[in-house]
């Protein structure tokens, strides 16, 4: 029994720091697609937002965040907001991101909301 939970531990171990390089590059990701209009914090306050008919959203508010889903997410982001029936002002990424690292960048801006 306990070898297995060696090995499980181990293998969990192994995941940590791969997930925090995710992170990492996400976060870099999102500073070079996405902060012209959310902000380099993801408060919804970048440089272009104004210019937009709909301001960004401001992923910092989790209230807001908790009743969006991942799947949401990924689909405005790979496919452009007007997809979920948000802003058309949120451009398709699918050209520009894979979809892991629409995953990656989903997980970083979930850790933008803290509270």
């Amino acid at each position: 029994m306990r070898p297995i939970r060696l090995a499980i531990l181990l293998a969990v171990a192994a995941v940590i720091p791969a997930a925090a390089a995710d992170l990492g590059a996400a976060r870099k990701e999102f500073v070079r697609f996405c902060s012209k209009c959310h902000g380099t914090e993801g408060k919804g306050d970048g440089p272009q937002a104004d210019t937009l008919t709909i301001k960004p959203r401001d992923f910092t508010d989790c209230a807001r965040m908790k009743a969006m889903s991942d799947d949401t997410l990924f689909t405005a982001i790979k496919e452009g907001g007007e997809a979920v029936h948000l802003s058309k002002d949120m451009p398709a990424w699918k050209d520009g991101m894979d979809d892991d690292e629409i995953h990656d960048l989903i997980a970083y801006v979930r850790s933008l909301c803290t509270k």
